[in-house]
Parts: C-alpha cells; sequence; structure tokens
C-alpha cells in the first residue's frame, strides 16, 4: 500500500518538532533573573557582544530582537503585499486572465495569514520588546533566552508555511495551500496536497512561537517590572494594552493549536473530529472563530496603546482618561471572549443565540468609542504638530473610526444575513487591519526610528509615505464595499462584467498603497545610510510639552551634546526641520 506524501511530511516534522523540546529541556537558565544592575546581556557576552552575524544569531538583548521582529515584519509585509498586488492584477478583468484557480486560492490564503500573523503580531513584538523592559524600568526581558527562542522559531516556521510556493516549480507534488486563511473544513481536509500540511504545521510553530512571547510579556510587566519606580498607578498604556493582549494570547492560542492538531489528523490517521460523521463543519467554525474574533483584537489592541502614546506627544497634552482608556482596553479583553458567534449568523443557529451575540458585538463598540472620544478630546485645544508619526495616527483614527462603524452595521443579525460573505466584509476588515493597525504600525516606525538607529528618517519622503497610503487605502476599501453592497462575493477570482469598475478602482488603489510601502521601506533603509545622526536625546521635544517618558531618558542617556535633530536631507530648508527644545 503506498503511504500518502502528506503522512511522511507529518511524521518527519512531528518527529523534528520532538528532537526540539528534547534539545530545550536540556537548555539551563531559560530564566535569567535580573537584578543588581546587571543585565542578561553582560551575563550572557561577558563586556561585550560579538560583532557581526554572530552577534545577530546570538543575541539575547530585547533592543536587538526588538530590531530583528521588525526586519522579519518587514519582509513578511512585503511578501503578504506582493502576493495581494498579484490577486487585484487578476481581478482587473472579469475573466481568469492569468493564474489557475488553484494559485489565486493560495496566493489568498498566503496572504490573510501572512498580513496577521507574520507582519501585525512581529511588528507590534517589534516595539514591545524594544520598549516594553524600558518603560517599567526592567533591565531586559523576564526570559531573555526565551525571547530568542520565540523569534528564532518564526523564520523556519514561515518557510514552512510558504513552502509550497517554492516547491511546486521544483516538480514535486507540494503545491502552495489553498484553502483560505479561516481554513474551513471540509475544505482543508479533503485536499490531498502535503504543501496543507506544511503549511499547518508552519503556522503551529508560529503560534507557539507567539505564545512564548506573551508569556514573557507577561512575567516583565508583572515581575521584571521595578515597582518602586513605575507601580501599576503609572504603568504606561503601551504596557497596559500589550500585557492585555498578552493575556488574551495566552488564552486563545492553545485552542489554535489543538484545532490545527484535530485537522492534521483527520487528514492523516482518519479521525472524525470535523467530519460530518463526527464533529462537523459546525463544530470547527465555532472553535476557530473562539479564537479567531480575540485574535482582532488580540492584534488592534497594542495599536491602540501605541496611539494612546504617542498622539499626545504630538498634540502637546496628556492623554484625556488615561484610567478610562485602561479600563476601556480591559472590557474590550474581556468581551471580546463573547462575539464569536456573529460570524455565524447564516449557519443556522437558534434565534436566541444569534441575539445574545448580537448583543454582546454591538456592546464591545462602546470602550472603543470611549477610545476615539478620549483621543479626540485629547487633541481639542492641543498644540498640533504634524509631523509623520502624528499624521499616521491621525490616519489611523479616521480609518478606525470608518471600519469602527461598519462594524457595528454587520454586527445586527438582518444587516448581517445580507453583507455575509461579500466584499463588503472584506472592506470593513482592511479598513481596521490596514487602516488602523498598519498605519499605526508605520507611524511607532517614525517615532521609534530616532531611538532604534540613531538617524532621523527623510521628512518629506514620509510624508509622501503617508498620503499616498490614505488614498490608497480609503480609494481601496471604499470600492471594497460598494461591491458588497452590489452583491459581489468575497473569495472568487472572476465575476460579473457589472463589478468590473469597481474592482478596478480596487486595484488602482492597491497600487496607490504598494508605492507608499515602497516609499517607507526605502525611507527606512536610505536613512540609516544617508541621514544625519541624531545626538539629541529629545528629538521629538517630548520635556517642552511635559511629554518625557523612560524610552527616551534612557535613549538620552546614549547621546551626546544637543544638536538639532536633522529630519531631512540637504534639500529641505532649515524653517522644516523640528525646532529644538529653547527654540519655540
Amino acid at each position: 500500500m503506498a503511504v500518502p506524501p502528506q503522512l511522511v511530511v507529518s511524521l518527519v516534522m512531528g518527529a523534528l518538532l520532538v528532537a526540539v523540546f528534547a534539545w530545550l529541556a536540556r537548555v539551563e537558565g531559560w530564566a535569567t533573573p535580573i537584578s543588581g544592575g546587571e543585565t542578561a546581556t553582560t551575563r550572557r557576552y561577558g563586556a561585550e557582544k560579538p560583532v557581526g552575524l554572530l552577534r545577530w544569531l546570538t543575541t539575547v538583548d530585547h533592543k536587538d530582537i526588538g530590531k530583528l521582529y521588525g526586519v522579519f515584519g518587514v519582509v513578511a509585509f512585503a511578501w503578504g503585499g506582493g502576493t495581494v498586488l498579484l490577486m487585484r492584477l487578476e481581478l482587473l478583468g472579469p475573466g481568469a486572465d492569468f493564474m489557475t484557480r488553484e494559485y489565486y486560492n493560495g496566493l489568498m490564503t498566503t496572504h490573510g495569514i501572512t498580513m496577521l500573523f507574520l507582519f501585525a503580531a512581529p511588528f507590534i513584538a517589534a516595539f514591545g520588546n524594544y520598549v516594553i523592559p524600558l518603560l517599567v524600568d526592567a533591565d531586559d526581558m523576564a526570559f531573555p533566552r526565551v525571547n530568542a527562542i520565540a523569534f528564532w522559531i518564526l523564520p523556519p516556521a514561515t518557510l514552512l508555511m510558504w513552502s509550497g510556493f517554492f516547491l511546486k516549480p521544483l516538480g514535486l507534488s507540494i503545491a502552495p495551500a489553498s484553502m483560505g486563511w479561516t481554513m474551513y473544513t471540509p475544505l482543508v481536509t479533503q485536499q490531498a496536497n502535503a504543501g496543507i500540511d506544511l503549511f499547518l504545521l508552519g503556522f503551529h510553530l508560529s503560534g507557539i512561537a507567539t505564545t512564548m512571547s506573551a508569556m514573557n510579556f507577561i512575567a516583565t510587566i508583572v515581575a521584571a517590572r521595578d515597582s518602586t519606580t513605575v507601580p501599576w498607578s503609572k504603568l504606561d498604556i503601551f504596557s497596559w494594552t500589550i500585557l492585555t493582549q498578552s493575556f488574551l494570547i495566552v488564552i486563545v492560542f492553545p485552542l489554535l493549536g489543538a484545532v490545527i492538531v484535530m485537522i492534521l489528523l483527520d487528514r492523516n490517521f482518519g479521525t472524525l473530529f470535523f467530519d460530518p460523521a463526527g464533529g462537523g463543519a459546525i463544530l470547527y467554525q465555532h472553535l476557530f472563530w473562539f479564537f479567531g474574533h480575540p485574535e482582532v483584537y488580540i492584534l488592534v489592541l497594542p495599536p491602540m496603546g501605541l496611539v494612546s502614546l504617542i498622539l499626545p506627544k504630538f498634540a502637546g497634552r496628556k492623554l484625556f482618561g488615561f484610567k478610562f482608556i485602561v479600563y476601556s482596553t480591559i472590557a474590550i479583553g474581556v468581551l471580546s471572549f463573547g462575539v464569536w458567534a456573529h460570524h455565524m449568523f447564516t449557519t443556522g443557529l437558534d434565534p436566541r443565540l444569534r441575539t445574545s451575540f448580537m448583543a454582546v458585538s454591538i456592546a464591545i463598540a462602546v470602550p472603543s468609542a470611549v477610545k476615539v472620544f478620549n483621543w479626540i478630546a485629547t487633541l481639542w485645544n492641543g498644540k498640533i504638530r504634524l509631523n509623520a508619526p502624528m499624521l499616521f495616527m491621525l490616519g489611523a483614527l479616521q480609518n478606525f473610526i470608518i471600519g469602527g462603524v461598519t462594524g457595528v452595521f454587520l454586527a445586527a443579525i438582518p444587516f448581517n444575513l445580507v453583507m455575509h460573505d461579500t466584499y463588503y466584509v472584506v472592506g470593513h476588515f482592511h479598513f481596521i487591519v490596514y487602516g488602523m493597525i498598519g498605519f499605526a504600525l508605520m507611524g511607532a516606525t517614525y517615532y521609534f526610528f530616532p531611538m532604534m538607529t540613531g538617524k532621523m528618517y527623510n521628512r518629506r519622503l514620509a510624508q509622501g509615505h503617508f498620503w499616498l497610503a490614505l488614498v490608497g487605502s480609503n480609494v481601496t476599501f471604499f470600492a471594497m464595499m460598494f461591491l458588497g453592497y452590489g452583491g459581489m462575493p468575497r473569495r472568487y477570482a472572476t465575476y460579473l462584467p457589472k463589478f468590473a469598475t469597481w474592482h478596478q478602482v480596487a486595484t488602482l488603489g492597491a497600487i496607490l498603497i504598494t508605492i507608499s510601502t515602497a516609499l517607507w521601506v526605502w525611507n527606512m533603509i536610505q536613512s540609516l545610510r544617508a541621514e544625519r545622526t541624531v545626538t539629541d536625546g529629545d528629538p521629538w521635544q517630548l520635556a517642552a510639552v511635559g511629554q518625557y517618558t523612560r524610552d527616551w531618558a534612557w535613549f538620552e542617556s546614549t547621546r551626546g551634546p544637543a544638536v538639532t535633530d536633522g529630519g531631512t536631507d540637504e534639500s529641505v530648508h532649515q524653517d522644516d526641520r523640528e525646532p529644538r527644545r529653547g527654540d519655540e
């Protein structure tokens, strides 16, 4: 009897996982006590770190790990953006133009998973790793080695998830996983494609890495934090959101891992967890969405924290209603466990259950609205400076309002029954995932760029990036919602000719987003090479507006005498530069 190739792949990868965990179990000193002013890094390396590639392969310094997460996130963003651009080019016309149905579905699968789990989550971890220990006055993360291991699990996990695109051209019977990012059964269990098994194993590994990182953040904020200088009452808003996010991860990611294991067992060992004769597809949807909707808040809460952290810096005022924003963050985390079935209103649920989920789904908009109104109140009568970080925070606020309002409509059962699985849902979701989360993360890139690199970005390129991204995102996602109003179903590579115009508009917007992203990446690379070094530890003039925080105090301790921050290339006039303290 022939052995199925997916069974061989599963057994090999299972043996590899057992070997990895057996090796990890022998590693001593995972928890590195932080005391006496001696950091984990100095104990690991002695007086100084290695140089070159060896440094980056062996570092346990939280700042280095943060930079590695950032570079990894940019690579993942390039992959996810490239896949969706190919999809949008295919959708320029109503017919199948230059790719097969299976390849289109593979692009759709890798785009969704990559953007959510390989770009957004690691990019959040980049800022969390770099600044959380500084903000809570800890020498490093509570478990520096675990922190490094959590990152280095991600690259091989990613290669497994993308492997179908590389192995198929080699003539192997392994194709890209084409099941959609939700991995619905029975579609995922009935395809004889070993690429799906590789994808699921990589996805499982990425979930393990995320869970390890979350436990580390909890331990750092709760236990490694200096409770004398940073009591709970003075914990910053970004740390509160990371802490809430981490608790959500620890609760729901093990469920995702269990679901993935059950799918692999169904595919390779004939179990019936999600077979119609066993648990069925509805059981899968309940399990997946119990993870899947808290996952949305796992991704959006830290960007909300970044908006709450950065926006007051350039509004010249303290964050309005700090305690209410903290309470709303915790409320979102709690309520997120009671909304999953609004993804299943069309599956024939008991109407009484649907009504209860509708009520909670509408109620969760209240703590989100609290944040919005507090951000607006922070801006009110403020001395607003429209630097690139502030522009992106304002763009995130605008997009979040649109995405939030359209989401409230989807929480209503009658509206949901009409719009379910149409492009309206895609437009709403992308206003949140790219329009809010993406904008907040890119704005944070500019805000922390001087701290993380010692350089100042090119301000003109940054402003070009913002305006192209803002226009491109609104053009694309509004076009998607108009398609949804017209009845265009999601996940289709072909469509009726009447939808062609709005698909072409959406593709135009996607091209603008692509250009804006290229400007962002080029700005970061070019600024590292050519822009002026920042020697002023307060490049954003935060002390002048009472917004000077511990992270920038650490940065100032690493700088020399204060000079102008630069922030532009030689073609920008002196008046365009950010004023120094005392110049105003």
